[in-house]
């Protein structure tokens, strides 16, 4: 499982050397490599793709280096939605598109992040709706945030991960990539008895079935601590939600998760591929 921090310098290490040993599958593959960014460099054969490592992102890979279109969806409850921002382009989702447009700008306006977050709901609103979603548009990758009402609302925990574990399985079978969000760091959910058990729910399903997990409590904490944000800045006026600079900060925490995801996945089968 990565753990995925933000505040730190871009760090897309070029997989090129490791991909030295492989044989590619055509000159044009190698023609097309010229036109990506000089700090991602893909091996282009795509049948190397389907044997990523769990941990990586193979689908956003494969759509990164063939020049897209690459399709998220944001999905969640109301913190994918962007309650406390004071716009809808202040939520994460939106940031997150603008970001990654500027950091492969290749793609460009072939990125899109789809905002499905409504406030509210827990783990068996969102399964359903998972068909209508996630399923049915069949995006490359899906960022799932979830847990923070389940704790509020008393819902078992065992339900919870029992219901998140069938679905996540659903969404990679549909072959979709998938990232989790952990419940965020909030006085509301610190008010909460046995809230930090959802968290360390998504926590433990991401290490157990290899999905990255956003570490939105860690990384909340870090904010405060490093002076990136002040409270008030953080933190909506009801004490759950975020404000514009969380997301802000949230978002950047997003799209290292899909650049690394992507990294990792054509690097983890070069390092296999020169066993």
């Amino acid at each position: 499982m990565r753990t995925v921090l933000t505040g730190r310098p871009r760090r897309l290490v070029g997989a090129a050397a490791l991909l030295l040993g492989l044989s590619l599958s055509s000159t044009a593959v190698l023609a097309y490599a010229d036109l990506l960014p000089q700090n991602l460099d893909f091996d282009l054969d795509l049948g190397l793709f389907a044997e990523a490592d769990p941990t990586g992102l193979p689908h956003v890979a494969q759509k990164i280096a063939l020049g897209g279109p690459l399709s998220i969806v944001a999905f969640g409850s109301s913190s994918t939605e962007g309650v406390g921002a004071s716009t809808p382009a202040a939520a994460y989702p939106a940031r997150l598109e603008a970001g990654l447009r500027r950091a492969l700008p290749h793609l460009g306006s072939r990125i899109t992040v789809a905002n499905r977050g409504i406030g509210g709901e827990a783990v068996d609103e969102m399964l359903a709706r998972l068909d209508r979603d996630v399923i049915a548009p069949h995006p490359d990758l899906v960022i799932w945030q979830t847990g923070s009402n389940d704790a509020l609302r008393g819902i078992s925990l065992d339900h919870f991960r029992e219901a998140t574990e069938a679905a996540l399985e659903r969404i990679r079978e549909a072959g979709i990539d998938v990232v989790l969000m952990e419940p965020q760091w909030c006085p509301a959910l610190d008010a909460t008895p046995g809230a930090d058990r959802f968290r360390d729910a998504v926590r433990a399903l991401g290490s157990d079935l290899g999905v990255a997990v956003i570490r939105r409590s860690d990384l909340m904490r870090d904010w405060i601590g490093q002076g990136r944000l002040t409270r008030t800045e953080l933190f909506a006026s009801d004490g759950l939600h975020m404000a514009d600079g969380g997301y802000a900060l949230l978002a950047e925490a997003a799209q290292d998760a899909v650049l690394d995801g992507a990294e990792a996945a054509p690097v983890a089968l070069a390092e296999a591929g020169t066993d």
